[in-house]
């Protein structure tokens, strides 16, 4: 996500390195270098000079303190104006009527009925709330079939009505089938289109005024770069919607509608989808994404994402394994399941401050771990739940019932056990005060 302009823009702030003040020609000169890497980003050339404009006249009008040098201190000031191109506060969906009606738009492709079933899942799981999705994509059959797959997949109910070719129609029964059954959020998946036209506006600007929706998100695919703004013009123009959906972020985009959206439409980009899963969905948050561009991190949606995951219960469980010296293989697994699903395993690492520009060209996807689960899938219960038991015969059988040579076998035995130690150390305050006391004396240090 945005690596070519990350390491773009750390180029420019490198012009300002070693000098010992900002002054105008050092500043235009990496300010030049940022413009470029924001139009190489496919950022609206107006933005992108209005941009730079406003961080030359904060930059000049600094003294620079004696504890940060000039190019950090730019880099903050690129920071804050980053996150006000962005949006400046994070906007979350309104869920305040009930039922609340969200209209879903965009053209056909952007992602629209697979993020209608991401959004679903997502107010349902850390909302509470029960959503109804309803299919007015009267055009495609092929639609009205993911949704409804997508549905039973987060367990979420769908309103169709395939006889039916007229949305206003579909979508007031559903909203009446709604508050008969208690569902306090209807989503409604829309049809789209090819390219923006005059049929397709008015169709849907006439269910917006029967239905008076709550929220309209507009979809919109990142990867389109300014044609993506110029469509979100079009859309807003005619529909006013209240915000913008974001989806594809985790391919190869190189920023520009990120960039460009709030600022010529002035509405709030309100969530990103970064992947295939229903689970693939972000809150957007322009300080955090403002972070991530300029290579600090996301340490606090990472935070966000192992709380998800965090069950007070099985940690207290785990815990007194930890104790007794009983994590097995189960364990293991299980917490390698608990990674995997926080998300890209990738995308994860880019959280972390200074590891995601390390780590940028290693290989990382979401089958990181299939090799290491496949192995402990070829053990017998007996042998998860008593690692000791596995010698070297074992381990041949390991190798060959996971299709693996026998040295990922012998590796994955030495992980275990190492995490198996750590854990046990951090369990034991003795052994870590220990542990810290022999620290000087480790390298040669006396």
């Amino acid at each position: 996500m945005f690596d070519s302009l990350s390491d773009k823009l750390e180029r420019a702030f490198k012009v300002l390195k070693g000098h010992g003040k900002i002054t105008e020609i050092n500043v235009a000169e990496t300010l030049k270098e940022v413009r470029k890497a924001l139009l190489d980003a496919d950022v609206n050339y107006k933005v992108a000079k209005t941009f730079t404009d406003t961080i030359k006249e904060k930059a000049l009008g600094q003294q620079v303190l004696t504890a940060i040098s000039p190019s950090q201190l730019l880099v903050k000031i690129t920071h804050d104006e980053l996150t006000n191109l962005m949006g400046g506060e994070t906007a979350e969906v309104k869920l305040d009527a009930n039922p609340t009606i969200i209209l879903m738009s965009g053209l056909q492709g952007s992602g629209k009925t697979t993020f209608s079933g991401k959004l679903a899942n997502l107010i349902k799981t850390k909302r509470g709330k029960k959503p109804l999705l309803v299919a007015c994509d009267i055009y495609r059959p092929a639609a009205i079939d993911q949704l409804h797959v997508l549905g039973e997949q987060i367990g979420v109910e769908v309103f169709s009505d395939r006889e039916n070719k007229d949305p206003i129609s579909i979508a007031n029964k559903a909203i009446k089938q709604a508050k008969e059954n208690g569902n306090t959020v209807v989503i409604i998946d829309t049809a789209g289109r090819l390219a923006v036209d005059e049929e397709m506006m008015r169709e849907i600007a006439a269910l917006k005024k029967e239905i008076k929706p709550q929220e309209i998100l507009f979809v919109v695919d990142s990867m389109t770069g300014q044609d993506a703004v110029n469509t979100a013009k079009a859309f807003n123009d005619r529909l006013d919607f209240t915000g913008v959906v974001l989806t594809k972020l985790d391919g190869d985009t190189r920023g520009g509608a990120a960039l460009s959206i709030k600022t010529v439409v002035n509405k709030p980009i309100k969530f990103v989808g970064t992947g295939e899963k229903m689970e693939a969905i972000d809150i957007f948050h322009p300080t955090r994404m403002s972070d991530r561009i300029l290579g600090m991190g996301d340490v606090v949606t990472l935070v966000e994402k192992a709380q998800e995951q965090y069950n007070e219960e099985e940690a207290r469980k785990l815990s007194k394994k930890i104790a007794q010296n009983k994590f097995d293989f189960n364990d293991f697994i299980g917490q390698l399941q608990q990674i995997k699903k926080m998300g890209n395993v990738k995308d994860l690492v880019g959280m972390i401050p200074g590891i995601g520009k390390a780590m940028k060209d290693v290989d990382i996807n979401d089958d990181a771990f299939k090799h290491i689960e496949a192995i402990i899938q070829s053990m017998t219960p007996k042998e998860r739940e008593q690692p000791e038991l596995i010698n070297g015969k074992r381990r041949e059988r390991l190798a060959k019932g996971a299709g693996r040579p026998i040295q990922e076998v012998n590796k994955l035995m030495k992980q275990f056990e190492e995490t198996r130690k750590m854990m046990r150390m951090m369990q034991d305050k003795g052994a870590m005060m220990k542990m810290m006391r022999n620290m000087p004396k480790m390298g040669g240090m006396k």
